[in-house]
């Protein structure tokens, strides 16, 4: 709880880290903020291409299938990725001033976030103008399972950040680890197609029941089931107490090692 109170002081300083974030993503891009919008759009049509072209679906409008759980990944990747390096990436600010570490990690997630609250304005302007339409009464749970998977890439920002001061080869690992972690998670495909004996494993997963509770609301159009978002919930939560419990050991030599 001091902890937490600590942290919350100070909330200004994780306000303007966020803000010099948002604002240096795209400094010095033609298009700058649009970005937001764009990278996901474009990744959109890609994987569109590829799957309903070259390796064909059956999936009814595959496009928004893709959409809706593409633009979660994309922040819960971000954060992971991205997370791992923040502690390093300001290693001046550590050294010069004592604030809670954890203020790094914290402020990049919820830079990633806002990131993605905005690109789901895309999202819905999708689902306008393809005539799927929006399911009102899901978008109650949509807090909640954002919430979720907030948890949860904080949690694995804190547990990588911190390692990462003392593995530095961490940040490269994560890239591929990344990348196999999305083909593991049904994003591009439907979860009905995973052999049975591979079903644990699917489980396991985090992603996988955060993404059909996305998909559950945005493409099925009903509530998402209340199993998986308790899983989601409840796995957020233990990310986010390991990611935490690591974070607090492994800080007091941060000065030193970076």
């Amino acid at each position: 709880m001091n902890t937490l109170k600590e942290i919350f002081s100070y909330r200004q300083m994780i306000s303007s880290l966020v803000r010099r974030d948002l604002r240096g993503r795209y400094k010095g891009s033609f298009l700058g903020f649009l970005w937001t919008f764009i990278n996901p759009l474009l990744q959109l049509l890609v994987y569109t291409a590829v799957f309903s072209l070259i390796l064909r679906t059956n999936i009814e409008r595959y496009y928004l299938y893709l959409f809706v759980g593409l633009i979660p990944w994309i922040f819960f990747s971000s954060s992971l990725t991205g997370g791992a390096a923040s502690v390093v990436a300001q290693k001046d600010l550590i050294k010069k001033i004592y604030f809670p570490r954890q203020v790094i990690p914290i402020s990049y997630v919820t830079s990633c976030f806002i990131n993605m609250l905005l690109s789901f304005i895309a999202v819905f302007a999708v689902m306008i103008v393809s005539g799927a339409g929006i399911y009102f009464p899901g978008l109650v749970c949509l807090p909640v399972i954002m919430a979720a998977e907030y948890l949860l890439a904080l949690g694995a920002a804190l547990l990588t950040s911190a390692v990462t001061v003392y593995f530095r080869d961490l940040e490269h690992i994560l890239g591929i680890f990344s990348m196999a972690w999305m083909y593991m998670t049904p994003i591009m495909y439907d979860r009905s197609i995973v052999p049975q004996r591979l079903m644990p494993v699917f489980r396991l997963n985090p992603m996988t029941h955060v993404i059909e509770c996305y998909r559950a609301v945005l493409y099925y159009k009903c509530m998402p089931d209340m199993k998986g978002l308790l899983s989601a919930a409840g796995l957020g939560i233990v990310f986010l107490v390991a990611g935490h419990f690591v974070f607090l050991k492994l800080q007091k030599r941060f000065a030193e090692e970076l």
